[in-house]
């Protein structure tokens, strides 16, 4: 059986940092003490300090700027937040969280060409352009690039909350989503059906847009669940 993990000194002064921040008022833009100031008052060395800092700026809830300071990010009022501890990738959780996508982005997608405005296709055409040009090994780019598509697609839905369940989603599961991609193998033929998911919610036709992202996800998890059941 294995060890209950215990609260960590950076877990710890992780809540404080956020009970910092509600009780003190303070909202997103808002500038925090400097790192010396919290060291100083949590009494902690600035390492520590530093460790929870990155924790909170994973989660949005805080933007460190270079040169600037310590600010509050855009995310602290959101009522889903992402965790950014990593986990052992296992076959079943590319299928779940597939399957997840499945029943969440489609009927996204139909709202999304229902309302779409013009510098929301501006914003998914220029993820999709810059898919385009990585689709030769550029691995990395091209994880980015697919990911603010369906993020791009989901916000254009225009409900906050389910936006954020993407977000949140495609932010846990990276790492799977990462995989995914290497899995799937086929960037060219992932990259059309982005495309095709585009051009319906371009000529705002909610039924299509739903179809084409059932159908792309749909495509997606038969062929990750033949190769996780049968590797090459």
């Amino acid at each position: 059986m294995s060890e209950v993990t215990r609260p960590t000194l950076s877990d710890a002064l992780t809540e404080r940092m956020l009970e910092l921040i509600r009780t003190g008022g303070h909202r997103p833009g808002d500038r925090l003490p400097s790192t010396r100031e919290l060291s100083q008052r949590f009494a902690v060395t600035t390492p520590t300090l530093r460790e929870a800092l990155r924790r909170l700026e994973a989660t949005g809830a805080i933007e460190m700027r270079h040169g600037s300071g310590i600010y509050v990010g855009a995310a602290i009022e959101r009522l889903v937040l992402p965790n950014p501890n990593m986990r052992e990738i296992r076959a079943a959780q590319l299928l779940e969280l597939l399957d997840a996508r499945i029943v969440i982005e489609p009927p996204l997608a139909a709202m999304a060409a229902g309302r779409a405005a013009e510098e929301e296709l501006t914003a998914l055409k220029q993820a999709l352009d810059t898919a385009g040009r990585h689709l030769r090994g550029e691995d990395a780019e091209l994880h980015d690039a697919n990911m603010s598509f369906h993020r791009a697609t989901a916000r254009m839905a225009g409900n906050v909350v389910l936006h954020e369940v993407v977000d949140a989603l495609l932010t846990v599961h990276g790492p799977e989503q990462r995989e995914i991609l290497q899995l799937f193998d086929d960037r060219r033929r992932d990259h059309e059906e982005h495309l095709a998911i585009l051009a319906a919610i371009e000529a705002r036709d909610a039924a299509q847009a739903e179809e084409r992202m059932r159908a792309h996800l749909v495509d997606v998890k038969t062929v990750i669940e033949q190769r996780v059941q049968s590797p090459r």
